[in-house]
């Protein structure tokens, strides 16, 4: 049997590990299997109430290449067809990738072990935090194939980085190196290869340790910011706070606080 395209690790601390497995071919995101496999892990962290944060990365030294250049040419796969044919492909296959993602509302962080080209980049941009390696390269080329980005990533690049900049990068299909990917903020940190991962963990591990639900009610509040009004923002606020008010994890916190504060000194 051939190795699964996706290997998801659930941790004792509530962290998911999902990594794309597919290191010969680069960890393609135009691979029929590899979406499926991506799509049915996402949806499986999606439902598991246990999950508190969720760390994305890749086998071997690149993160995703992006699309199979060599299928785009024969035109086959989500490639092939008529262009309703392709439309429904994609709606069907990678759009589900950020429409998952916008919906899991525990923190995602992409650990970019290396390039992330294409939508392999746009898979990182749907991430709430991205942690690169020196190797990492970011690059959003559509327009080098005469194509755009077919599930979504302007949309997450603009509000990464402003119209401007997005644009820039977009139109000359720049790639940009781990380093520039820091200046512009795109990415937290950058670490030596070898460190990544012990690093993704390790704040994946400090970001689980917080009172869930507030976490939980916080993405989805931030969430929100990109697109409510405000009236209409602060009325969701007040009925979460009313409810993070309710919970144990609230109570149990409060108490270690005050606790805290009336130890001598």
């Amino acid at each position: 049997m051939s190795e699964p395209r996706v290997l998801i690790d659930r941790r004792s601390d509530g962290v998911v590990v999902l990594t794309l497995n597919d290191p010969e071919h680069r960890n393609p995101m135009s691979d029929a299997e590899m979406i499926e496999a991506l799509i049915a892990g996402l949806q499986d962290v999606e439902r598991d109430r246990d999950a508190r944060v969720l760390v994305i990365t890749g086998a071997g030294p690149v993160f995703s290449a992006g699309g199979n250049v060599k299928e785009m040419h024969q035109k086959t796969g989500i490639f092939g067809g008529s262009p309703s044919d392709i439309a429904e492909a994609y709606r069907a296959a990678v759009q589900q990738l950020p429409m998952i993602l916008s919906r899991i509302d525990i923190p995602t962080i992409a650990a970019v072990n290396g390039p992330a080209m294409g939508a392999g980049c746009d898979l990182t941009l749907m991430c709430d935090l991205r942690l690169a390696s020196t190797n990492a390269v970011f690059g959003e080329v559509f327009v080098d194939l005469g194509l755009v980005s077919g599930d979504g990533g302007g949309w997450f690049l603009v509000r990464h980085l402003g119209y401007q900049r997005a644009a820039e990068i977009s139109f000359r299909a720049r790639p940009v190196e781990a380093a520039e990917a820091l200046t512009l903020g795109l990415v937290l940190d950058v670490h030596e290869p070898e460190d990544l991962m012990d690093r993704a963990l390790e704040l994946a591990a400090e970001i689980a340790a917080k009172p869930v639900p507030a976490i939980r009610m916080t993405k989805r509040l931030l969430r929100m910011a990109e697109r409510t009004h405000l009236q209409d923002y602060l009325a969701a606020v007040g009925a979460m706070q009313a409810a993070a008010h309710g919970t144990d994890e609230h109570a149990a916190a409060v108490a270690a606080f005050v606790e805290r504060r009336s130890r001598p000194r």
